[in-house]
Parts: structure tokens; sequence; C-alpha cells
């Protein structure tokens, strides 16, 4: 993982047609150019560019598609953006190495990956303040809520574990071994199991949430980052491959590998799960997936540096 900033050639907007997608946008932190790019992926065109600071890397959009919450992990902060009005509502600050982000499905909470201090910071939504902190393993990154919002997890990269917070007590109430440096976690829409992108041992490992167990492991391309699911298929995407690789998630076998943009990062399905959502870090683009067919249909231009790690699409109303 390459902490939390790095440098890549600067890119300058554009669109590119896609034909047909969801109504959705995408929300994508750039990390080099400081900003939250707002992508309407029905035309493939920027709507918005939101001055952020601080190197924002992680965002998650609220379930009924309000707010955006990113970090930044060099201002040691979140800052809340009015997703309808483009505009910066508020700024929450967390102090130490804020990465990964979720918001409970009924938005009442945000939980923040801390990745210097082995914690998760709890923001209580109405306040906007942090109200508790939650011990986990050593640099969490990647948070994942489930679908009832009992449980909470995180992706613990240097404890090579996934820690399970129960959201209620706000304890850690069990700890899962997986791969090698887990970095992305992804959850099921039946929150019945959880994926991880382990950057270590180029795989994912695959979750049975109410066992507290690893079921299963799936060989990806290099230094894999995060990961997408759709109705019976994965997808992840390899950082040193510039690829997206997708397996099947009842076989667990590899399907395909479909080349994208260089260093792709954040990932993320269409609410129809039609489309695939690619930041790409190096190319400085989106890229856009047809998840049937299994390869790319369409390249956004970005800021510099995207990342996009975690829930970044907003499906319109």
């Amino acid at each position: 993982m390459r902490a939390l900033a790095l440098a890549v050639l600067a890119a300058s907007l554009c669109a590119a047609s896609i034909g047909s997608a969801s109504a959705e946008e995408a929300f994508v932190t750039n990390q080099l150019s400081d900003d939250l790019m707002v992508v309407d992926l029905a035309t493939s065109r920027s709507v918005a560019t939101i001055p952020i600071g601080g190197k924002p890397a992680g965002v998650a959009v609220s379930a009924d598609g309000r707010l955006a919450y990113v970090t930044s992990p060099d201002a040691k902060a979140v800052t809340v953006v009015d997703a309808a009005t483009r505009q910066v509502s508020g700024r929450i600050e967390v102090g130490g190495g804020p990465l990964g982000i979720a918001v409970t499905p009924d938005g009442k909470t945000v939980y923040v990956a801390d990745w210097y201090a082995a914690a998760v910071r709890v923001i209580d939504t109405a306040s906007r303040s942090v109200t508790a902190s939650i011990a986990v393993g050593a640099s969490p990154s990647g948070l994942a809520v489930t679908p009832d919002g009992r449980l909470l997890l995180s992706a613990d990269r240097d404890d090579d574990s996934v820690s399970v917070v129960d959201t209620a007590t706000r304890e850690r109430k069990a700890t899962i071994k997986v791969g090698i440096r887990p970095f992305g976690v992804t959850i099921d829409a039946d929150g019945k199991r959880a994926y991880t992108a382990n950057v270590g041992s180029n795989d994912v490992s695959v979750i049975d949430i109410a066992e507290g167990r690893e079921i299963g492991r799936v060989p990806v391309g290099m230094r894999p980052y995060a990961v997408a699911l759709t109705p019976g298929r994965g997808f992840v995407t390899d950082q040193y491959g510039g690829t997206v690789s997708v397996f099947d998630l009842a076989t667990l076998k590899p399907i395909k590998r479909i080349t994208v943009g260089d260093y792709p990062e954040g990932i993320n399905a269409t609410a129809d799960g039609k489309r695939i959502i690619v930041a790409c870090w190096e190319s400085n683009t989106l890229s856009i997936i047809d998840a049937t067919e299994l390869k790319v249909i369409g390249e956004v231009k970005t800021g510099d540096g995207p990342r996009a790690f975690g829930a970044f699409l907003r499906k319109m109303e």
C-alpha cells in the first residue's frame, strides 16, 4: 500500500460517452489535486469539482444519497458534502490518519478508520462530532457495515485480519484471520459474506460473517485493493496489474481479468449491477466496465490521483 499519498501525472477533465447507464453519480476523491469530482454516469461527464484539501482518500455516500463523507489523512478530518448542492456543509476533526470510512444504513453514524491508531472513530451525524473510539487491529483501512447495521467490519492491514465490531456495544467481538495485508472489505447485500482484497498475498478472502471465519480464497492479480459485487460475480482492482479480476461468487473460481487504466484502486458496482466503475490512480481516469460482457465500455478523465476508496456511488432519485 502506498501509505496515504503518492505522486502521479496531472490530467484535465473531459467526457467520454458510454451509451446508456444507470441514473447514478460517482463521487471520486482526487487525492493529489485535493478535490472531490462528481461524475454523472448517464452522460459520463463531470458535473462538479469540490475543493476538499488534506489529500482526500476515503469516501462514503449515505444510503439516502443526501451526503458524502470524505476522509483527508493530511488534514486529520472528515469533510461533509451536500450531494445535491455540491457544497461542503461541514468539517469534522478526527485526528490521526483517517482513511477508510463507512456510513450506517440509517445514516445516523459514520465510522472512520484511523490508520495510525489501530482504532475506528465513531461520528454522530446529528452533532457532527466524534463520540467514541473502538479498538481494532493494526493499520485499519477498509470499513463496511452489514445491511442491518448491527456489525462493522474493519480490514486491519498490518494484522492480516478483520475485526468484527458490535455496533450496539461498540466493542470488537471477533477477529478473523485472512490473507496477507487486507485492504478493502466489502459485504454482500444479504449480509452473509464479506470479501477482503489482500494486498500482500494477491488474493481475496471470503468470510462467513455468522460463523466468523474465512471459508475460501480466490487468486487475483497483483496488489488487489478493493472488491465490488454484482449478482453472481466479484470484481477486484489489481493495482500492479492494471486489471480488474472477475470471479464467480458461488464456485470462487476466477473468470477473467479485464485491462483497465493504470493502477486501479476504488471500485463500485452500480445499483442495477450492470456497470462496474473503477478509479485508476496513475492514468487519472474512471474505467467503466459492462458487468455482463466483462469489457471496458468507456472512460472518464478525473483529477489528479483518483482513489475513490469506499462506497462512492450515489443513486439519483
